[in-house]
C-alpha cells in the first residue's frame, strides 16, 4: 500500500480473504481451522480499511506506530508517523485505496504479526481522466504496550500493468 503514496489519496475496503482473485484462501470467520491471530490481523486490516476509506489519508496515518515505517517503490524510506503524516494528506474523494489481504500470518509470542496481498488505487488526472495504480504490499502490525495494535511498517510496490495477478499462490 506504500506505493499508492506518490498518488496523494486512499481509500480501502475489504472483502473476504481470495474474493475476486480465484485464489481459495480460507475465510476466517467460516474456517474453523483458521487460528485467532489470523482472525484478529484480518480484522484490524477491516478496520484500518474503513477508516481510510471514511478519512482518506488522515485515516492511513493514524494506523502507524509512532516509530511506524512505510516503504514505497524508488522512495527514500518514511520513518516516525510524524514523517508518514507529511505525505498522507488524500481526501478519500480524490483517491479510493482497496486492498483485501490475501493471508495473515501471527507470530508465536502473539504480539506481533503481518498481512499481505494485493492492493488498487483509483483517482483521477488533471483532465478528468481515470488512474489506477496496482501493486502488492505486506503490513506488519506490532501490539503497543497499551494493548492497542499500530502498523509498524508498510512496504509496497507497484505491479508492471501485464504483470497481472502478483498474488496468485503457485497451483490456485
Amino acid at each position: 500500500m506504500a506505493a499508492m503514496m506518490g498518488s496523494g489519496a486512499a481509500w480501502g475496503q475489504l472483502t473476504f480473504p481470495g474474493a475476486g482473485t480465484g485464489q481459495a484462501a480460507p475465510n476466517p470467520l467460516s474456517d474453523t481451522t483458521v487460528k485467532p491471530g489470523k482472525v484478529l490481523l484480518f480484522d484490524l486490516e477491516a478496520k484500518f480499511a474503513r477508516d481510510v476509506a471514511e478519512r482518506g489519508g488522515i485515516g492511513f496515518v493514524s494506523w502507524f506506530a509512532e516509530d511506524g515505517v512505510l516503504l514505497g517503490n524508488g522512495a527514500a524510506p518514511m520513518v516516525g508517523k510524524v514523517a508518514i503524516a507529511k505525505t498522507a494528506n488524500w481526501s478519500p474523494r480524490d483517491y479510493q485505496l482497496t486492498w483485501t489481504p490475501t493471508d495473515a500470518v501471527m507470530g508465536p509470542s502473539g504480539d506481533i504479526g503481518y498481512t499481505w496481498s494485493h492492493y488498487e488505487g483509483r483517482s483521477r488526472d488533471a483532465n478528468g481522466n481515470p488512474v489506477v495504480i496496482a501493486g502488492r504490499f505486506i503490513t506488519i502490525w506490532r501490539r503497543e504496550p497499551d494493548g492497542s495494535w499500530k502498523v509498524a511498517l508498510d512496504a509496497g510496490a507497484t505491479d508492471a500493468p501485464e504483470g497481472g495477478d502478483c498474488c496468485r499462490l503457485p497451483g490456485h
